[in-house]
C-alpha cells in the first residue's frame, strides 16, 4: 500500500516512514503543502498522513481542495491542534480521521490499515482467499494455516490485488504501489514478480487481462 505523509516535521516524517515501511507500506514524504497537494492530486495513494501546520498552504487548505477536485484518497489528520472545535473542522472539511500529537507510531500505523480496509470495503485485517490467508498485521500469507515465505514484492502484489478484488490493475499501477521510486527495476519487473507469485500459489490465483493488467481469479 503507497502512503504520503505531509509533515514538516523532520523527526516525525522520519518516525512515521519508519514504522509505516516497518509494516509493509511504500511511503513517500513531503513537508510542503503545496507539494502534498499537487502529489495526490496528480497520483494514486492508498491512505495520507497529513499534518494542519504545513508551510505554503495549510493542511486544511490542501484537504479541502482534495476533496473539491474529487481526490477520495482516505486522510488522516496528524496534528498539535486538539481543541474539539478543530476536530469538527477537520473531520468536517473530509477527513476520515484525526490525532492529536504526542501520538504511537504502531497506533498510526493500525488506523491507516484500518482506513485502507474500510475504503477497499475489507472489514478485517485478515483477508481469506481459497485455501490461503493474508494477515496485514504480521504480512503473513498462510496455506491451510502453514506459514508461507513470500519476498515483501510478492506479498505486496497480493496484499494489493487482494484489496482491489473486482477490478483489474494495470503493469503501472501495480510498480507505483509496491516498489520503492529509488528501487532499480527491470522493465519487465512486474511480469517477473507475477509468475513467481504463480509459482508460489497456483497459476489460477492471479489473472491476466491482456492489455488492461492483473486482477485475481475467478474464485477468489
Amino acid at each position: 500500500m503507497k502512503v504520503l505523509v505531509a509533515e514538516d516535521d523532520e523527526r516525525i516524517a522520519d518516525v512515521l516512514q519508519s514504522a509505516l515501511g516497518r509494516s509493509g507500506f511504500e511511503v513517500h514524504c513531503e513537508s510542503d503543502g503545496e507539494v502534498a497537494w499537487y502529489r495526490a492530486d496528480t497520483e494514486a495513494f492508498d491512505a495520507i498522513i497529513l499534518d494542519l501546520g504545513l508551510p505554503q498552504m495549510d493542511g486544511l487548505t490542501v484537504l479541502k481542495r482534495w476533496r473539491r477536485q474529487g481526490v477520495e484518497t482516505p486522510v488522516l489528520i496528524l496534528t498539535a491542534r486538539g481543541q474539539w472545535e478543530e476536530r469538527v473542522e477537520g473531520i468536517e472539511a473530509g477527513a476520515d480521521d484525526y490525532v492529536v500529537k504526542p501520538f504511537h507510531a504502531l497506533e498510526i500505523v493500525a488506523r491507516i490499515r484500518a482506513l485502507i480496509r474500510r475504503s477497499k470495503g475489507v472489514a478485517t485485517p485478515r483477508i481469506p482467499f481459497g485455501k490461503y490467508e493474508l494477515d496485514m498485521r504480521s504480512m503473513q500469507v498462510t496455506e491451510d494455516g502453514r506459514p508461507m515465505d513470500l519476498t515483501p514484492q510478492e506479498f505486496r502484489l497480493i496484499a494489493y490485488l487482494l484489496h482491489n478484488r473486482g477490478r483489474t490493475v494495470s503493469q503501472l499501477e501495480i510498480t507505483e504501489h509496491i516498489y520503492r521510486q529509488d528501487f532499480e527495476r527491470e522493465s519487465n519487473a512486474v511480469e517477473v514478480l507475477v509468475a513467481r507469485l504463480r509459482k508460489r500459489l497456483g497459476h489460477e490465483v492471479v489473472k491476466t487481462r491482456r492489455g488492461f493488467g492483473y486482477t485475481l481469479g475467478d474464485d477468489y
